[in-house]
């Protein structure tokens, strides 16, 4: 464990031979479990407790969690590493292929992990035979000459260099790689994550993002977190070639024409939910009563609604809230009581008392939910609103609740509230819903205005309007009661108020 604390960026390098003299002492061995823990999304304890050692014991990437020994490590969600290409279009080879795969499906699945980055950004990749290339793709064993050598199956499964270094990436061959099968380690989610690296992403602390260090699994319906893409688009931009595909310049959500013979969901006639949510794999849920729905980027995917206690067994209906934390599990309110799942299977004892779980948090929530601007837990309830920071004792400061009025243009008793993966945060009452940018703190100014029709917009309703008239616009009244304090919410988002907001200073 302290070979594993120095090599990925937690301990200073000259801890990394035991034998060379160099004490650790106490304080700095337990600083650095307590930065991997919390890093990795464990309970920070400072001690090598099982759940610790098992996530050191798994097959994760061979680049360093902390890059630059010593550096700010409280750049918080996506890492930038420091280095970016200075051109959009790249070239690659795959100079040494793997010894167990054929080759044309090495150079698809290879050319689908680029594509992965390519989605989101104007970057382009073209494979070439000869000439100098951006990028070097090898396969290889034990040392093979940049001193950093792989360590046979499991382990470090491959590392890749940033821009500034050459953003080559070495694969270590001695894994069993396959394509599109859930045995063996899946070459497409490997690659992909390390090509982010060659383009100048660190390491991210967001369990759910591809971005995050550890192997996960195959996951056969792939896509990118909203942190992996805020990321990247941070380096390089956001879309603006070919704008009928791939992602806009603004990744908002516009609904497609629907063929006549889709049927409208139950959630057309009756659009106001309890609860919506992601789960780690990045899937939408809506709940309501005691069933619950998925969306997909525009409407209700088909073959909903299902029963929540055949989707996760031994949750009740009429879930008051739901959110997905950073450690990947779910955790759903109801009355004075919580639930916490990992995936779809309850993830220990539960109901527990929200009272003990949650301390500070009131029972009868409204609406909870992971907020971007900071990765703290907010919850709702009438016109206040709990932040809630589990590294932090007390989690809720005694300058909580306060006002949701600071939330400016956000109604009082929502229903709902989600951090969707296209970066904004989402709010829903009654059958609409408002679309709060982190950025500028406010609920966005748009065409058509918010609040919209949730049902046109989320559940993809043919027969349902895409705006309200005037007179079903509510009006935005900023209360006298509560003057609207940016320094608060500011303050959350541990921001200077003065300075331009964006993710980077978070």
């Amino acid at each position: 464990s302290q070979l594993y604390l120095s090599q990925f960026g937690y301990l200073s390098p000259k801890y990394r031979n035991p034998t060379s003299g160099n004490l650790l002492d106490q304080d700095t061995w337990e600083k650095a479990i307590m930065e991997f823990q919390s890093f990795a999304g464990l309970n920070v304890t400072g001690e090598l407790d099982g759940e610790t050692m098992q996530l050191m014991s798994l097959p994760r990437c061979g680049v360093k969690d902390k890059v630059g020994f010593g550096s700010d490590t409280r750049s918080k969600r996506y890492a930038l590493q420091g280095s970016r290409w200075k051109v959009k279009d790249l070239t690659y080879r795959i100079s040494k292929y793997p010894r167990r795969l054929e080759r044309t499906a090495v150079d698809k699945e290879i050319a689908k992990a680029f594509g992965v980055w390519s989605e989101y950004t104007d970057l382009r990749f073209t494979p070439k035979k000869t000439g100098a290339v951006h990028i070097d793709i090898r396969f290889e064993e034990n040392e093979h000459g940049d001193g950093d050598p792989f360590d046979g199956p499991g382990g470090t499964l491959a590392h890749a260099y940033f821009p500034v270094y050459g953003g080559d990436a070495h694969f270590d061959d001695a894994e069993q790689w396959t394509i599109d099968k859930p045995r063996g380690t899946n070459l497409f989610q490997v690659a992909a994550h390390e090509f982010g690296h060659s383009l100048g992403l660190s390491h991210s602390d967001v369990r759910s993002a591809l971005m995050a260090p550890f192997y996960r699994g195959y996951d056969p319906v792939f896509r990118l977190d909203s942190d992996d893409i805020q990321g990247i688009q941070t380096l390089y931009g956001t879309k603006t070639r070919n704008p009928g595909g791939g992602a806009g310049a603004t990744p908002t959500r516009t609904p497609r024409p629907k063929t006549p013979t889709e049927m409208d969901s139950e959630l057309c006639t009756s659009p106001k939910i309890d609860a919506i949510f992601n789960t780690a794999d990045g899937s939408t849920y809506a709940f309501k009563g005691d069933k619950y729905y998925k969306l997909t980027e525009n409407a209700v995917a088909e073959g909903y609604p299902k029963k929540i206690s055949d989707g996760w067994p031994g949750l009740p209906g009429n879930i008051d809230a739901a959110f997905t934390y950073k450690n990947g599990k779910t955790y759903f309110f109801q009355g004075t009581k919580y639930w916490r799942y990992q995936g779809r299977t309850i993830d220990g004892d539960y109901p527990k008392e929200i009272s003990e779980g949650f301390t500070g948090v009131p029972d009868h929530l409204d609406a909870a939910m992971v907020w971007g601007g900071n990765g703290k837990i907010y919850f709702y309830k009438g016109s206040k609103f709990w932040r809630f920071d589990p590294l932090k004792r007390p989690p809720v400061k005694s300058t909580y609740p306060k006002p949701i009025s600071n939330w400016e243009g956000v109604p009082n008793s929502v229903d709902a509230a989600l951090q969707y993966t296209n970066g904004y945060t989402y709010f829903f009452k009654d059958d609409k819903y408002y679309r709060f940018n982190d950025r500028t703190f406010t609920v966005d100014q748009s065409d058509p205005p918010f609040p919209r029709p949730t049902a046109h917009w989320w559940y993809g309703c043919k027969n349902t309007p895409s705006t309200f008239n005037t007179l079903g616009n509510v009006r935005l009244q900023k209360s006298d009661e509560h003057p609207y304090d940016i320094g608060d919410l500011a303050q959350d988002a541990g921001i200077d108020e003065h300075q331009p907001f964006s993710r980077n200073s978070l």
